[in-house]
Protein backbone atom coordinates (compact mmCIF):
# COMPACT_ATOMS: atom_id res chain seq x y z
CA UNK A 1 0.00 0.00 0.00
CA UNK A 2 2.84 1.63 -0.70
CA UNK A 3 2.12 5.55 -1.42
CA UNK A 4 4.22 6.86 -4.95
CA UNK A 5 6.19 9.23 -4.40
CA UNK A 6 5.83 12.74 -6.09
CA UNK A 7 7.75 12.80 -9.25
CA UNK A 8 11.14 14.79 -8.89
CA UNK A 9 10.90 17.59 -10.87
CA UNK A 10 7.35 18.29 -9.52
CA UNK A 11 8.68 17.55 -6.32
CA UNK A 12 11.05 20.28 -6.38
CA UNK A 13 8.54 22.96 -8.10
CA UNK A 14 6.55 22.00 -5.42
CA UNK A 15 9.11 22.74 -3.00
CA UNK A 16 10.01 26.28 -4.25
CA UNK A 17 6.26 27.09 -4.18
CA UNK A 18 6.55 26.04 -0.19
CA UNK A 19 9.24 27.87 0.76
CA UNK A 20 7.80 31.13 -1.05
CA UNK A 21 4.21 30.99 -0.15
CA UNK A 22 5.60 29.39 3.49
CA UNK A 23 1.97 28.12 4.37
CA UNK A 24 2.03 24.74 2.38
CA UNK A 25 3.85 23.07 5.29
CA UNK A 26 1.45 23.47 7.45
CA UNK A 27 -1.39 22.16 5.30
CA UNK A 28 0.24 19.15 4.90
CA UNK A 29 0.98 18.52 8.78
CA UNK A 30 -2.85 19.20 9.25
CA UNK A 31 -3.55 16.71 5.94
CA UNK A 32 -1.55 14.14 6.90
CA UNK A 33 -2.59 14.03 10.42
CA UNK A 34 -6.04 13.20 10.09
CA UNK A 35 -4.65 10.61 7.48
CA UNK A 36 -3.12 9.29 10.39
CA UNK A 37 -5.63 9.01 13.19
CA UNK A 38 -3.82 7.32 15.84
CA UNK A 39 -0.77 7.55 17.81
CA UNK A 40 2.27 5.79 18.95
CA UNK A 41 3.91 4.79 22.88
CA UNK A 42 5.20 8.14 24.51
CA UNK A 43 6.23 9.22 28.10
CA UNK A 44 9.04 9.27 30.36
CA UNK A 45 8.13 8.19 33.75
CA UNK A 46 11.05 9.59 35.65
CA UNK A 47 8.88 12.85 35.64
CA UNK A 48 5.03 13.77 35.40
CA UNK A 49 3.90 13.71 31.61
CA UNK A 50 0.73 13.72 29.87
CA UNK A 51 -0.40 9.98 29.12
CA UNK A 52 -0.94 11.29 25.34
CA UNK A 53 -2.32 8.44 22.75
CA UNK A 54 -1.85 9.49 19.17
CA UNK A 55 -5.28 9.63 17.98
CA UNK A 56 -7.77 11.22 15.47
CA UNK A 57 -9.43 13.58 18.45
CA UNK A 58 -5.72 14.98 18.96
CA UNK A 59 -6.14 18.41 18.18
CA UNK A 60 -4.22 20.11 14.92
CA UNK A 61 -0.98 21.47 15.70
CA UNK A 62 0.11 25.28 15.57
CA UNK A 63 1.81 26.85 12.74
CA UNK A 64 4.67 27.35 14.77
CA UNK A 65 4.47 23.61 15.26
CA UNK A 66 3.74 21.70 12.10
CA UNK A 67 6.18 23.94 10.33
CA UNK A 68 9.73 22.55 11.68
CA UNK A 69 11.71 23.25 9.16
CA UNK A 70 14.68 24.86 10.57
CA UNK A 71 15.81 28.14 8.72
CA UNK A 72 19.69 27.19 8.87
CA UNK A 73 19.45 23.84 7.42
CA UNK A 74 19.62 22.66 3.73
CA UNK A 75 16.40 23.06 1.55
CA UNK A 76 14.08 19.98 1.25
CA UNK A 77 15.30 19.76 -2.04
CA UNK A 78 19.09 19.65 -1.04
CA UNK A 79 18.23 17.26 1.90
CA UNK A 80 16.66 14.64 -0.19
CA UNK A 81 19.40 14.86 -2.98
CA UNK A 82 21.66 14.29 0.00
CA UNK A 83 19.98 11.07 0.93
CA UNK A 84 22.14 8.15 -0.80
CA UNK A 85 25.43 10.05 0.54
CA UNK A 86 24.21 10.47 3.82
CA UNK A 87 23.08 6.50 3.99
CA UNK A 88 26.49 5.78 2.99
CA UNK A 89 28.58 7.83 5.39
CA UNK A 90 26.68 6.01 8.09
CA UNK A 91 26.95 2.35 6.62
CA UNK A 92 30.74 3.90 6.42
CA UNK A 93 30.57 4.09 9.74
CA UNK A 94 29.90 1.28 11.40
CA UNK A 95 32.49 -0.84 12.75
CA UNK A 96 34.29 -3.68 11.48
CA UNK A 97 32.36 -7.22 12.35
CA UNK A 98 33.34 -9.12 15.15
CA UNK A 99 34.80 -12.93 14.47
CA UNK A 100 33.61 -15.95 16.73
CA UNK A 101 30.45 -14.57 18.01
CA UNK A 102 27.23 -13.44 16.48
CA UNK A 103 26.69 -9.71 16.18
CA UNK A 104 23.77 -7.32 16.23
CA UNK A 105 22.92 -5.11 13.44
CA UNK A 106 20.82 -2.35 14.68
CA UNK A 107 18.46 0.01 12.71
CA UNK A 108 16.53 2.58 14.79
CA UNK A 109 13.61 4.36 12.97
CA UNK A 110 12.30 7.83 14.35
CA UNK A 111 9.26 7.95 12.20
CA UNK A 112 7.49 11.24 12.97
CA UNK A 113 9.75 14.07 12.43
CA UNK A 114 6.87 16.54 14.42
CA UNK A 115 8.03 15.05 17.69
CA UNK A 116 11.46 14.97 19.77
CA UNK A 117 10.60 12.23 21.68
CA UNK A 118 10.42 9.57 18.48
CA UNK A 119 14.01 11.22 17.70
CA UNK A 120 15.31 11.21 21.37
CA UNK A 121 14.57 7.43 21.66
CA UNK A 122 16.43 6.20 18.33
CA UNK A 123 19.18 8.43 19.41
CA UNK A 124 19.50 6.56 22.96
CA UNK A 125 19.42 3.52 21.28
CA UNK A 126 21.85 3.97 19.68
CA UNK A 127 24.02 4.61 22.62
CA UNK A 128 22.49 2.17 24.74
CA UNK A 129 23.69 -0.86 22.34
CA UNK A 130 26.87 0.76 21.51
CA UNK A 131 28.05 1.65 24.74
CA UNK A 132 26.62 -1.36 26.73
CA UNK A 133 26.86 -4.39 24.72
CA UNK A 134 30.08 -3.61 23.01
CA UNK A 135 31.87 -4.06 19.61
CA UNK A 136 29.59 -7.07 18.65
CA UNK A 137 27.22 -4.80 17.95
CA UNK A 138 26.71 -2.48 14.89
CA UNK A 139 23.92 1.01 15.05
CA UNK A 140 22.72 2.67 12.19
CA UNK A 141 20.21 5.77 12.65
CA UNK A 142 17.29 6.90 10.41
CA UNK A 143 15.77 9.72 12.05
CA UNK A 144 13.23 12.02 11.23
CA UNK A 145 13.91 15.56 13.05
CA UNK A 146 14.46 19.41 12.33
CA UNK A 147 17.71 18.53 14.44
CA UNK A 148 19.71 16.09 11.87
CA UNK A 149 18.46 16.76 8.83
CA UNK A 150 21.77 17.31 7.44
CA UNK A 151 23.70 14.55 9.33
CA UNK A 152 21.76 11.40 9.22
CA UNK A 153 19.93 9.79 6.90
CA UNK A 154 15.91 10.25 7.09
CA UNK A 155 13.58 7.75 8.34
CA UNK A 156 12.05 6.91 5.23
CA UNK A 157 10.49 3.29 3.22
CA UNK A 158 13.74 3.95 0.52
CA UNK A 159 16.42 4.37 3.33
CA UNK A 160 15.11 1.64 5.35
CA UNK A 161 14.97 -0.81 2.57
CA UNK A 162 18.45 0.51 1.34
CA UNK A 163 20.32 0.07 4.69
CA UNK A 164 18.76 -3.27 4.68
CA UNK A 165 20.21 -3.90 1.36
CA UNK A 166 23.73 -3.12 2.36
CA UNK A 167 23.95 -4.83 6.06
CA UNK A 168 22.52 -7.91 4.06
CA UNK A 169 26.02 -8.28 2.00
CA UNK A 170 28.29 -7.36 5.19
CA UNK A 171 26.10 -9.85 8.00
CA UNK A 172 27.22 -13.50 8.57
CA UNK A 173 23.74 -15.07 7.60
CA UNK A 174 24.05 -17.99 9.75
CA UNK A 175 25.22 -15.80 12.67
CA UNK A 176 24.57 -12.26 12.85
CA UNK A 177 20.97 -10.46 13.92
CA UNK A 178 19.14 -7.67 12.56
CA UNK A 179 17.82 -5.47 15.21
CA UNK A 180 15.06 -3.27 13.59
CA UNK A 181 13.46 -0.74 16.36
CA UNK A 182 10.64 1.35 14.84
CA UNK A 183 9.02 4.51 16.88
CA UNK A 184 6.18 6.67 15.49
CA UNK A 185 2.90 6.96 15.29
CA UNK A 186 0.24 4.21 15.03
CA UNK A 187 -3.31 3.94 13.73
CA UNK A 188 -6.13 1.38 14.17
CA UNK A 189 -5.19 0.44 10.13
CA UNK A 190 -1.72 -0.62 11.39
CA UNK A 191 0.20 2.04 9.07
CA UNK A 192 3.42 3.59 10.81
CA UNK A 193 3.51 7.77 10.38
CA UNK A 194 6.57 8.81 7.97
CA UNK A 195 6.67 12.39 8.14
CA UNK A 196 9.55 15.52 7.85
CA UNK A 197 6.91 18.32 6.72
CA UNK A 198 7.09 19.39 4.07
CA UNK A 199 8.83 16.06 2.38
CA UNK A 200 6.29 13.72 0.70
CA UNK A 201 7.18 10.25 2.32
CA UNK A 202 5.72 6.88 1.93
CA UNK A 203 3.77 5.58 5.02
CA UNK A 204 4.81 1.89 6.14
CA UNK A 205 2.17 -0.35 6.54
CA UNK A 206 2.36 -4.25 8.48
CA UNK A 207 2.50 -5.45 5.03
CA UNK A 208 4.74 -3.21 3.53
CA UNK A 209 7.35 -3.97 6.51
CA UNK A 210 6.62 -7.70 6.22
CA UNK A 211 7.62 -7.05 2.18
CA UNK A 212 10.56 -4.98 2.94
CA UNK A 213 12.12 -7.78 5.63
CA UNK A 214 10.95 -10.25 3.03
CA UNK A 215 13.48 -8.77 0.13
CA UNK A 216 16.23 -9.71 2.73
CA UNK A 217 17.65 -12.85 3.41
CA UNK A 218 18.11 -12.19 7.25
CA UNK A 219 17.69 -15.74 8.90
CA UNK A 220 17.95 -14.09 12.51
CA UNK A 221 15.86 -10.95 13.27
CA UNK A 222 14.24 -9.05 16.14
CA UNK A 223 11.55 -6.04 15.15
CA UNK A 224 10.29 -3.97 18.09
CA UNK A 225 7.28 -1.68 16.67
CA UNK A 226 6.70 1.01 19.48
CA UNK A 227 3.38 2.51 17.95
CA UNK A 228 -0.08 2.42 19.01
CA UNK A 229 -1.97 -0.20 17.40
CA UNK A 230 1.42 -1.97 16.83
CA UNK A 231 0.32 -5.49 17.65
CA UNK A 232 -1.03 -5.79 14.02
CA UNK A 233 2.28 -5.88 12.99
CA UNK A 234 3.04 -9.33 14.63
CA UNK A 235 0.39 -11.43 12.03
CA UNK A 236 2.39 -10.45 8.71
CA UNK A 237 6.25 -10.13 10.75
CA UNK A 238 6.45 -13.70 12.90
CA UNK A 239 7.57 -16.89 11.80
CA UNK A 240 11.05 -19.33 12.64
CA UNK A 241 13.92 -17.43 13.34
CA UNK A 242 12.28 -13.87 14.49
CA UNK A 243 11.27 -12.41 17.65
CA UNK A 244 8.32 -9.62 17.41
CA UNK A 245 7.73 -7.40 20.12
CA UNK A 246 5.41 -4.43 20.09
CA UNK A 247 4.24 -1.51 22.47
CA UNK A 248 0.40 -2.38 22.29
CA UNK A 249 -2.15 -4.98 20.96
CA UNK A 250 -3.80 -4.41 17.35
CA UNK A 251 -6.52 -2.52 18.91
CA UNK A 252 -5.43 -0.25 21.57
CA UNK A 253 -3.11 2.68 21.76
CA UNK A 254 -0.02 2.87 23.93
CA UNK A 255 0.64 6.26 26.27
CA UNK A 256 2.42 9.25 26.35
CA UNK A 257 3.85 10.71 23.22
CA UNK A 258 3.54 14.87 23.04
CA UNK A 259 5.51 17.74 22.87
CA UNK A 260 6.32 17.37 26.40
CA UNK A 261 7.62 13.86 26.69
CA UNK A 262 10.77 12.89 25.93
CA UNK A 263 10.94 8.98 25.28
CA UNK A 264 7.94 7.00 25.28
CA UNK A 265 6.54 4.70 27.85
CA UNK A 266 7.93 1.45 25.94
CA UNK A 267 11.12 3.28 24.87
CA UNK A 268 11.51 4.16 28.80
CA UNK A 269 10.11 0.66 29.92
CA UNK A 270 11.82 -1.55 27.49
CA UNK A 271 15.56 0.41 26.49
CA UNK A 272 16.03 2.39 29.54
CA UNK A 273 14.65 0.66 32.65
CA UNK A 274 15.06 -3.15 31.53
CA UNK A 275 18.11 -3.12 29.19
CA UNK A 276 20.29 -1.77 31.44
CA UNK A 277 19.69 -4.48 33.83
CA UNK A 278 19.81 -7.60 31.79
CA UNK A 279 20.34 -8.38 28.22
CA UNK A 280 17.98 -10.62 27.33
CA UNK A 281 15.98 -8.85 24.85
CA UNK A 282 12.81 -11.63 25.90
CA UNK A 283 12.71 -11.03 30.00
CA UNK A 284 13.08 -6.77 29.61
CA UNK A 285 9.93 -7.53 27.57
CA UNK A 286 8.42 -9.12 30.37
CA UNK A 287 9.69 -6.29 32.59
CA UNK A 288 8.68 -4.01 30.46
CA UNK A 289 5.16 -5.58 30.27
CA UNK A 290 4.83 -5.72 34.05
CA UNK A 291 6.45 -2.11 34.72
CA UNK A 292 3.82 -0.21 32.27
CA UNK A 293 1.00 -2.12 33.15
CA UNK A 294 1.37 -0.38 36.82
CA UNK A 295 2.03 2.85 34.99
CA UNK A 296 -0.91 2.42 33.17
CA UNK A 297 -3.11 1.46 36.17
CA UNK A 298 -2.04 3.72 38.27
CA UNK A 299 -2.98 6.57 35.37
CA UNK A 300 -6.44 5.18 34.69
CA UNK A 301 -5.35 4.43 31.95
CA UNK A 302 -6.85 1.85 29.07
CA UNK A 303 -4.06 -1.04 29.23
CA UNK A 304 -1.99 -1.10 26.11
CA UNK A 305 -1.19 -4.81 25.94
CA UNK A 306 2.45 -5.11 25.08
CA UNK A 307 2.43 -8.01 23.04
CA UNK A 308 5.55 -10.76 21.68
CA UNK A 309 5.68 -13.38 19.74
CA UNK A 310 9.03 -15.69 20.03
CA UNK A 311 9.80 -17.67 16.42
CA UNK A 312 11.65 -20.67 16.40
CA UNK A 313 15.67 -20.71 17.17
CA UNK A 314 15.90 -16.70 17.89
CA UNK A 315 16.00 -17.19 21.46
CA UNK A 316 18.78 -19.63 21.21
CA UNK A 317 20.63 -17.50 18.87
CA UNK A 318 20.03 -14.27 20.98
CA UNK A 319 21.50 -16.64 23.89
CA UNK A 320 24.58 -17.38 21.95
CA UNK A 321 25.40 -13.62 21.17
CA UNK A 322 24.92 -13.00 25.18
CA UNK A 323 27.28 -15.53 25.79
CA UNK A 324 30.04 -13.43 24.05
CA UNK A 325 29.23 -10.24 25.64
CA UNK A 326 30.13 -8.73 28.84
CA UNK A 327 27.52 -5.83 29.65
CA UNK A 328 28.95 -2.54 30.46
CA UNK A 329 27.47 -0.11 32.94
CA UNK A 330 24.09 1.19 32.17
CA UNK A 331 23.49 4.02 30.11
CA UNK A 332 21.84 7.56 31.04
CA UNK A 333 19.18 8.78 29.20
CA UNK A 334 19.59 12.56 29.18
CA UNK A 335 18.19 14.52 26.28
CA UNK A 336 20.30 17.34 25.78
CA UNK A 337 16.56 19.90 26.01
CA UNK A 338 15.87 17.45 29.08
CA UNK A 339 14.60 18.40 32.47
CA UNK A 340 14.26 14.66 34.02
CA UNK A 341 13.07 14.54 37.28
CA UNK A 342 15.23 12.50 40.02
CA UNK A 343 15.14 9.08 39.60
CA UNK A 344 11.45 7.91 41.22
CA UNK A 345 9.39 10.81 40.62
CA UNK A 346 7.20 11.77 37.53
Amino acid sequence: MRIALTALLAFAAGVLLTLLAHHAAPALGEARHAAVPAVAASAAPARALPAIANSAELPAPADDEADRWPEKASTPEQVAYAQPRLLHDALARLGPRVAGTPNLYVVAFAGDGGEDVFHNEVEYAGKLFADRFGASVHPLLLANSPDTLDTRPLATWSNLDNALDALSGVMKKDEDILVLYLTSHGDPDHNLLVDMDPLPLDQIGAPDLAGILAKHAFKWKVVVVNACYSGGFVPPLKGPGTLVLTAARADRSSFGCGSDSDITYFGRAWLVDAMNRTSDFIAAFQQARSEIAQWETRDHLTPSEPQIDIGSGIADQLARWRGHVKPGAAVAFDPAHAELAPAGQR
